[in-house]
């Protein structure tokens, strides 16, 4: 590669989720304004910004809450799809097309649910929404419902206990067990969820998301109101799942101690258009990032730049 050549990072070179041209529109409000970007494959991806940028927007716009106005929000499986899947399925008019070693799934053209099932899309919230009244045990047996359900040939199986739901519901409860221990929360498996302390609701969450076996974990501010404590197990708690399961993560976050720390790539919105894209260093520096920030006009990025490079020949 010579000096002047571009590096090639994991996201160009192996994405896992593709966002094109997305737009999305309330009446004459454009919340998000032709977006593109990548996650790549094993990657933690940050989707940053100040409030009201459309990040949140975007979530909705990938987990099928919100149908898009107009763009493509391409999901792989196993690998990158090739442009002869993306056409087929395309052309087809097809949600997804899977093969025996790879998998191509249009997002815009998916219900909630159908996400979550047959892409592997999981995600958590903003506002945390776990079922307060269900034992911390039974949240993570409902993420498995669907799986349970046709295991059990939608109840037949079970009433007549043949060993195929024997064998699917040891396993889901198993599955719990280990993301309960992985979370710390062994010993309240019994006790109410609405019980538990607020940073321990917020990794039951994301336990809860992840025993639906994603390929895209998206997480919503999942470090909202912990301290520094728990921000930093956050931390650790999101590391082990990319090294120990291979799953790829995307996150919005407002606390840039958890953003610098554990992102591999950064996406930057300000008013539902994509202002910066890179590592996390390279972002850092962006003035367009720091002019967002701040809260001034594009007129104003210049002299930010200015006070940056004053400020940081100062320093050497």
């Amino acid at each position: 590669m010579s000096d002047n050549a571009l590096p090639i990072h994991g996201w160009d070179k192996d994405p896992i989720l593709t966002v094109e041209h997305l737009f999305m529109r309330f009446g004459g409000l454009v919340a998000v304004n032709d977006l593109s970007f990548r996650v790549g494959r094993g990657d933690i991806t940050a989707l940053i910004g100040p409030n009201g940028a459309g990040k949140t927007t975007v979530f909705n716009c990938i987990t099928g809450f919100y149908k898009p106005s107009e763009g493509r929000l391409i999901l792989g499986h196993g690998r990158a799809p090739t442009a002869e899947e993306l056409d087929a399925v395309t052309l087809n008019g097809e949600r997804g097309l899977s093969s025996s070693d790879a998998g191509v799934y249009l997002l815009e053209r998916m219900p909630d649910y159908k996400v979550s099932g047959e892409a592997k899309v999981a995600r958590t919230f903003q506002n945390i929404r776990l079922f307060s009244g269900m034992t911390v045990l039974e949240n993570l047996m409902v993420a498995q419902h669907n799986a349970l359900m046709t295991a059990s040939g939608y109840s037949l199986k079970g009433l007549l206990g043949l060993p195929s739901w024997t064998t699917a519901q040891k396993d889901a409860t198993e599955r719990a067990k280990y993301w309960l221990d992985k979370v710390g929360l062994t010993e309240r498996a019994d006790d109410p969820a609405g019980d538990l302390p607020y940073g321990a609701q917020r990794r039951l969450e994301i336990a809860r998301a992840m025993c639906s076996g994603p390929i895209l974990l998206c997480l919503d501010e999942p470090a909202a109101g912990l301290n520094p404590r728990e921000s930093l197990e956050l931390n650790e708690l999101l590391r082990a799942i990319r090294a120990e399961h291979g799953t790829s993560i995307l996150l919005i976050e407002h606390d840039m101690s958890v953003v610098m720390e554990i992102s591999d790539h950064v996406v930057v919105l300000d008013y539902g258009t994509k202002i910066s894209d890179g590592t996390p260093e390279a972002v850092k520096h962006d003035p367009r990032v720091v002019a967002a920030y701040l809260g001034v006009d594009e007129d104003a990025v210049e002299a930010v730049e200015a006070v940056l490079d004053e400020a940081t020949g100062a320093q050497s």
